[in-house]
């Protein structure tokens, strides 16, 4: 199966009721983990690749890889992503290199780091809307900032400063019907990177109820949570337990996402887990091992654990199962669909 548009895998798993992990990618290994894990378990895959790693990888290395899962998976459905573009000039770069779907972040301005006026946010992200969707693309907005930093990426917000800049769902339901967007991501209070929460977060700073009420107004919209690794207790203590200094932190809770599921969360995206997962597995080898250099070594490992990680996401959020009975859609089709 040829990539397809995201749109595509969105509409499935709301007919029937599930979300999609969107998992970001650096390099070969990470591609090697989520289609490994996505064969185990029959799901429909959304790979993503935000700019620090377009710049890391090479646009060109990312696409062949992408094409190289395509051809070894024909029978699972990928949508190829761009997370968080920062301008319409990045998410056209994308397009132009294949990925089938596009996040315009208009929440924040071309630095990525300053919050943006709402106006900007409709005209940069309506911009956008109308070039993918006459080529059948699947375009994602934000409304909204998170809190933290990520790949150079967001407005260091801190807990407190983001809850001061969540979703406003009467907003969101003007911002939908001004551009136009396929699916939305809300902030409600989560944050980018490792350091999310310093307690296990409760409804006082994860705000699930901004979800059910943006649900009630959109019930057609996809929406999306960023920042939503679970960030798990044991991932953290295997890097320390050799070596590392993770600082005690806590995620958004799985059963907290799945709560989300059912009032419209369609895509959450997942990075800092397999990362921990990865550093987790390397660091193992590098302490029990010492005397072994040859990155196969510890690259092999670090592929495994990250496919854990995506098998268990993969389950939990209900889209294992599902790959084959998605039907493939075409661009052309899409256009079609979006003309109307």
């Amino acid at each position: 199966m040829a990539l397809i548009p995201m749109r595509v895998l969105l509409d499935h798993a709301a007919e029937n009721n599930y979300g999609v992990a969107a998992l970001n990618v650096n390099n070969m290994e990470q591609i090697q983990s989520i289609m490994e894990a996505a064969e185990e378990t029959e799901s429909p895959v959304i790979i993503q690749a935000s700019r620090g790693a377009r710049s890391y990888s090479n646009d060109n290395y990312l696409k062949h890889l992408m094409l190289a899962a395509a051809e070894l998976y024909p029978h699972l459905p990928i949508a190829m992503h761009l997370d968080h573009g920062n301008s319409a000039a990045t998410c056209f770069t994308a397009i132009e290199q294949g990925f089938t779907s596009v996040m315009m972040d208009g929440s924040l301005e071309e630095d990525g780091k300053t919050p943006a006026s709402y106006e900007y946010n409709v005209a940069v992200t309506k911009e956008v809307v109308n070039v993918a969707h006459k080529i059948g693309l699947t375009v994602e907005g934000e409304l909204g900032c998170l809190g933290g930093i990520e790949d150079g990426h967001g407005a260091g917000l801190t807990g407190d400063e983001a809850l001061a800049h969540l979703t406003d769902p009467k907003q969101a339901e003007e911002f939908v019907k001004r551009t136009g967007v396929d699916a939305l991501a809300v902030a409600i209070g989560t944050s980018h990177g490792a350091y999310k929460f310093t307690k296990k977060p409760t409804g006082e700073v994860l705000k699930m109820s901004v979800i059910e009420e943006i649900h009630k107004r959109l019930p057609n919209t996809h929406l999306v949570m960023h920042g939503s690794s679970s960030v798990p207790q044991e991932l953290q203590d295997i890097i320390n337990k050799y070596g590392g200094e993770i600082k005690q932190t806590y995620g958004v809770p799985v059963e907290e996402i799945q709560r989300g599921i059912k009032h419209g969360v369609r895509k959450i995206n997942v990075d800092t887990d397999n990362r921990l997962a990865i550093t987790g597995a390397i660091r193992k080898v590098f302490a029990e091992t010492p005397t072994k250099f040859d990155p196969r070594d510890y690259l092999k490992p670090a592929r495994a654990a990250m496919k854990e990680v995506c098998k268990a996401r993969m389950i939990a959020f209900g889209q294992a199962g599902n790959a084959l009975k998605i039907k493939p859609v075409t661009k052309r089709k899409m256009i079609d669909f979006y003309s109307k």
